[in-house]
C-alpha cells in the first residue's frame, strides 16, 4: 500500500510557520528589534524602504554572533534562550521559540553581518528561501545587522494581500513604538525612505513617553507606583482632562513585553469613574513586573496575550494603584474651605435704574373653586408665557377641584410662527374648530409635533408617526454617504473654520489622516499635515461646526478599531457617527417649515423606514384603525 502521510521538506515547513509568525513587514521589524534587545544592545537603528516591502534593515551594537551561530540561527527552533522545557516557566527574554529567523529567511532575501566583541573579523551570511547561498568574512564593529529584502518574493499571494504603503508603515511604527516604550534605557531610531521619523535618546520613562507621543503630553502625566507580593506596578497615567474618545494611547507592559489584556484595561477605566465621560479613553503607560513562574506568555503566536496565575488580585491592585496615583496628585476635585462665601451682587453701572422688587399675587385665587374667574389680560399674558393653567396650579398645590376643561383643543393645533390668535377672538371654544383641524397652509402639509419627539404626518394610508431624531440621523447619514455616489445633487456643505485648529496627535495617527485626506475632503473635512505630530483642521461639515474635535476623534476611532484598511467600511462608520453626533437631540419644538423640510428630506431618502442602526423611524396608523373607535 502507498504511504499518504509524508514529512514536509524544511523550506515548506518554514513557509507554513511564516504564515503565523510573519504576517506583514511590521512582524519582521518586531522580531528583529526584539532580538536586538535580547542581545543587550544599547542603540538600535531601523531603516525601512517602501514600508518594508523592498527593504528592512535593523542595526544594533549588541553582543553579536560567532560564525557558527550566524549559520545556525536560520535553522528551525534554533534559539539561545531555552535549554530545557523547564526554562519556559522562567522566561525573561522576548523571543524564545527560534522560529522568527527561519520564517523570515523562508520568504525573503536575508543578509546578516555580525561580529563579537574582541573578534578580529565578523561574518556575512546570505540566505535565499531558507538556503544559505553565501558565507564569508566581513569587517564590522561589535553588533549585528539584519537586512531583509524582497519580502514575500516567493509567496506572491501573501504579497498581493499587503495593504498600501501608508497602512503597512503605520503598523511598522506601532511595533517600533511598543518596543521603544518598553525600553527607555535604549536609544532607538526609525527612518522611512531616508526620512527620520524617530530619534529617541536613552532616558527616563517620562522622557520616552514625551519623545514618542509629543512634548504636550509632559504636563498631562501622573505617576503611578505600587509594590506588592503579587505585582509591582510603575508608570504613568494621563490626567482626566486629556482623555480622548479614541483609543491608541494605551500601553500595558508585563515584564517588559507589550500585551493586550481586556480585564486589566477595564480595571484602569474603572479607576477613572466619575472623572471622565463615558466612552472616553485615558492615556496610560503602565509596567507590571510579575514573577515569571506565575505568568504564561506562550498562549499566542505573536505573544501579545498573557495569562496570569493570580488574575483577580492583580486587577484589584491595578485599579487601586491608578486611583491612588490620581488622588495623590490632586486630580480629583477638591473643596476650598478658605474661599469667601457671599452674595455675588453686580456693580451698579452709570445710568442704571434700580427698582424695588415687587411681588405679584392673585387675590381671586381659591383652590376650592371648581370654576375659576376669568383672568385679566395681564394674567392671560402671564399664563401664555408660562403655559401653566390655573387648574394645573390647583393640582400642584393639593386642591381637589376638577381640572379646567378649557384649552384642550390646543393639543390638536400645530404651532408655528404664523399661528397667532386674533385680538378679537372669543375665549369660548368653538365646536367646529374642535372637530376640524386648523388649515395652516392650503398648499403645505399639515404636520403635528407631539412631545417634541414625534411628528404626525397625514399620508394616503392614514397617519405616519415619525421619530424626529432617527429621521434626522438617516437624512444626515445618506447626505454624507451621498458624496461617494455619482450624480449626487445634494452634497455635504463644508464650513471653513475662522481660525484653523492645530491638533497634536501621535505619528501613526497623523500618517493615517494624511493617507485618508482625500476621502475626508469628499465628506466635508479639510485638514493638512503640519509636522509629524500635528495636523491642522481648516474645514468641517456644517453640521459638525460645534464639535470639531469630536468629528476628528470619530475618524481616529475607526483607525484604532481596525477598520482603516476597508475604505467603504470606514466611510460608513464616519457617516454614521457624524450623523448621530450632529442630529437634533432632546425635545425642542420645531417651526412648521422645519417639520416640512424634515419630512420632505426623509421621504427622499433611499431607506426612510429605518435609521443606520436598523431602528424604526416611522409607523403608519391606518385610517380604518383611526375611524373604528367612532363607529
Amino acid at each position: 500500500m502507498s504511504q499518504t502521510i509524508q514529512i514536509l521538506p524544511d523550506h515548506v515547513a518554514n513557509q507554513i510557520a511564516a504564515g503565523e509568525v510573519i504576517q506583514r513587514p511590521a512582524s519582521v521589524v518586531k522580531e528583529l528589534i526584539e532580538n536586538a534587545v535580547d542581545a543587550g544592545a544599547s542603540a538600535i537603528q531601523v531603516h525601512v524602504v517602501d514600508a518594508g516591502r523592498t527593504s528592512i534593515q535593523v542595526m544594533d551594537n549588541g553582543l553579536g554572533m560567532s560564525a557558527e551561530d550566524a549559520r545556525v540561527c536560520f535553522e528551525r527552533h534554533a534559539t539561545s534562550k531555552l535549554q530545557t522545557a523547564a526554562d519556559l516557566s522562567a522566561l525573561a527574554t522576548k523571543g524564545f521559540r527560534g522560529e522568527a529567523l527561519a520564517s523570515i529567511a523562508a520568504i525573503a532575501h536575508v543578509e546578516v553581518t555580525t561580529c563579537q566583541n574582541g573578534a578580529d573579523v565578523g561574518t556575512l551570511i546570505r540566505c535565499c528561501g531558507s538556503e544559505v547561498i553565501l558565507e564569508e568574512p566581513r569587517a564590522r564593529s561589535m553588533g549585528t545587522t539584519f537586512h531583509v529584502k524582497n519580502l514575500f518574493y516567493n509567496v506572491p499571494a501573501r504579497r498581493n494581500f499587503l495593504k498600501s504603503d501608508a497602512v503597512e508603515m503605520r503598523h511598522v511604527v506601532d511595533e517600533f513604538q511598543r518596543v521603544a516604550f518598553a525600553h527607555p534605557d535604549i536609544a532607538f531610531s526609525l527612518t522611512h525612505q531616508g526620512n527620520s521619523l524617530f530619534q529617541l535618546k536613552p532616558g527616563t520613562l517620562r522622557q520616552r513617553i514625551v519623545g514618542i507621543l509629543g512634548p504636550k503630553h509632559d504636563e498631562r502625566l501622573v505617576p503611578v507606583q505600587e509594590e506588592t507580593d503579587v505585582v509591582t506596578i510603575s508608570g504613568f497615567v494621563g490626567k482626566p482632562d486629556s482623555a480622548r474618545k479614541t483609543r491608541g494611547e494605551q500601553f500595558l507592559f508585563v515584564n517588559g513585553r507589550f500585551v493586550k489584556h481586556g480585564l486589566l484595561h477595564r480595571a484602569v477605566l474603572r479607576a477613572y469613574e466619575g472623572l471622565i465621560k463615558e466612552g472616553n479613553h485615558p492615556l496610560y503607560a503602565l509596567y507590571l513586573a510579575v514573577d515569571p513562574a506565575r505568568i504564561d506568555v506562550n498562549i499566542h503566536p505573536t505573544k501579545v496575550e498573557v495569562k496570569f496565575e493570580e488574575e483577580q488580585p492583580m486587577i484589584a491592585i491595578l485599579k487601586s494603584a491608578v486611583k491612588r496615583g490620581l488622588g495623590a496628585h490632586n486630580v480629583a476635585p477638591t473643596i476650598d474651605f478658605d474661599a469667601e462665601v457671599g452674595l455675588n451682587i453686580p456693580d451698579l453701572k452709570p445710568g442704571m435704574e434700580v427698582h424695588e422688587p415687587a411681588l405679584t399675587i392673585n387675590p381671586n385665587y381659591n383652590p376650592f373653586e371648581t370654576t375659576l374667574s376669568k383672568p385679566s389680560s395681564a394674567e392671560e399674558k402671564s399664563r401664555s408665557n408660562s403655559r401653566l393653567s390655573n387648574s394645573a396650579l390647583n393640582q400642584a398645590r393639593g386642591g381637589w377641584s376638577k381640572p379646567d376643561a378649557t384649552g384642550w383643543q390646543e393639543l390638536y393645533q400645530v404651532l408655528g410662527p404664523e399661528d397667532k390668535m386674533p385680538a378679537n377672538a372669543s375665549s369660548a371654544p368653538n365646536t367646529d374648530e374642535m372637530l376640524v383641524s386648523e388649515k395652516l397652509d392650503s398648499e403645505g402639509l399639515e404636520i403635528l409635533q407631539w412631545r417634541g419627539k414625534y411628528l404626525f404626518v397625514p399620508v394616503k394610508q392614514g397617519v405616519a408617526v415619525v421619530h424626529i431624531r432617527r429621521a434626522h440621523v438617516r437624512i444626515l447619514f445618506e447626505r454624507y454617504m451621498g458624496r461617494f455616489r455619482a450624480g449626487e445633487v445634494k452634497p455635504v456643505v463644508s464650513q471653513k473654520l475662522l481660525i484653523p485648529e492645530d491638533v497634536t496627535l501621535t505619528r501613526p495617527e497623523v500618517m493615517a489622516l494624511a493617507d485618508a485626506r482625500e476621502s475626508l475632503l469628499e465628506m466635508g473635512m479639510d485638514l493638512s499635515k503640519v509636522d509629524d505630530q500635528t495636523i491642522q483642521l481648516r474645514a468641517v461639515p456644517t453640521d459638525m461646526t460645534s464639535c470639531v474635535r469630536e468629528a476628528l476623534d470619530i475618524v481616529l476611532e475607526t483607525y484604532h478599531d481596525g477598520l482603516w484598511t476597508d475604505l467603504e467600511a470606514r466611510q460608513v462608520r464616519w457617516a454614521k457617527a457624524w450623523a448621530q453626533r450632529a442630529a437634533v437631540k432632546g425635545h425642542a419644538s420645531m417651526p412648521l417649515e422645519a417639520r416640512r423640510h424634515l419630512v420632505s428630506d426623509l421621504w427622499a431618502c433611499d431607506h426612510p423606514n429605518v435609521d443606520p442602526d436598523g431602528k424604526t423611524i416611522l409607523s403608519i396608523w391606518a385610517a380604518e384603525d383611526l375611524e373604528n373607535p367612532f363607529c
